[in-house]
């Protein structure tokens, strides 16, 4: 990313970052992974190009998710509401009549099928509820506004069978984005509200104004540059700042659901997830935030006890706001 024209900047000298000795050993071993130099975006008019990368990134998260065991007594159901497909993944002991209803992640494009699939069998076990986790569409075929009007069919879908205080919405990353912009629309649309939202790393600023996304440029693991190009192809046109694209330009001063919030020290979105903790707490809205040592997008992706402890404290935040 370069500095916003017209505003000052700070030059700060070229230095090594170190590993911190803070974090476990798992987790330092994420930190000092190499890295390898990420492919230049398509030009955005280049629709064979962005499916053909999207396909290339969305095999190899692939095969990282089918490395990592699942509970074989967690069952999943394909199933289709008003024409989304969804998965609907119950884990074993489940209280019936709880849902957690997932977005996926993958910087509002990636993640889709078998990936979505895989993760949210990992996530009814670690929430110990039924998930339905919502395959929406993307671009380049399907850019704004169609991901977030499938996700609201699914919630209405969702809401006919349930109470409200029966579900907690949740997305991490883009998922997270749909997340907060569905409870929005849910909210401006006169739907009822869920028991609680979690938040994940989200990226609910696609305007990417916030000071991690200068100061955590590089030392992020996982987010290693800006996704504007991305962020641009997703909107179709559509004003950035527009509180379904971006909701942390949102009024929650009308109404929302407490909110658990989770980021790292290095996270490119950390600013993300201040400022969205931030603006909830001003509106007199329930958030608790939680940021993790060292971590980068997505935690320690799963792979360090840190990872587990976060976990931990989900599945205590969920538990404290479900009714039965």
């Amino acid at each position: 990313m370069t500095p916003i024209e017209g505003l000052p900047s700070l030059h700060l000298p070229a230095r090594d970052i170190p590993i911190p000795s803070s974090v476990s050993a798992e987790a330092r071993a994420i930190l000092a992974a190499p890295r390898q130099a990420a492919a230049a975006y398509p030009p955005p008019d280049d629709v064979p190009a962005w499916k053909a990368m999207i396909a290339a990134q969305d095999a190899a998260v692939a095969a990282m998710v089918d490395s990592r065991p699942v509970d074989a007594a967690v069952t999943v159901e394909d199933a289709e509401f008003d024409g989304v497909p969804v998965y609907v993944v119950t884990p074993p002991g489940a209280t019936e009549g709880r849902v957690y209803l997932e977005l996926h992640g993958g910087a509002l494009i990636l993640g889709g099928g078998l990936i979505c699939r895989g993760m949210a069998a990992r996530t009814a076990a670690r929430i110990g509820a039924q998930v339905w986790s919502v395959d929406y569409r993307m671009p380049p075929d399907h850019p704004y506004p169609t991901p977030l009007k499938d996700c609201v069919a699914v919630y209405r879908a969702l809401l006919k069978d349930h109470r409200p205080e029966q579900i907690v919405i949740g997305g991490g990353s883009a998922g997270g984005n749909l997340a907060a912009a569905l409870l929005l629309r849910a909210r401006d649309e006169g739907l009822p509200l869920p028991a609680a939202l979690v938040l994940n790393t989200p990226e609910v600023d696609l305007t990417e104004s916030g000071d991690s996304f200068q100061t955590n440029l590089g030392l992020d693991p996982v987010l290693q540059r800006s996704l504007m190009p991305v962020n641009l192809l997703y909107a179709a046109g559509h004003d950035l700042t527009d509180p379904y694209l971006s909701p942390l330009f949102g009024d929650f001063t009308k109404g929302f659901p407490p909110t658990m919030l989770t980021t790292g020290t290095r996270d490119l979105f950390l600013s993300n997830t201040v400022r969205l903790h931030r603006a909830l707490r001003a509106a007199g809205i329930r958030a608790d935030l939680h940021v993790m040592e060292a971590a980068g997008h997505g935690g320690f992706l799963g792979m360090a006890p840190e990872d587990t402890e976060l976990d931990r404290e989900i599945r205590r935040f969920v538990d404290a706001h479900w009714a039965d």
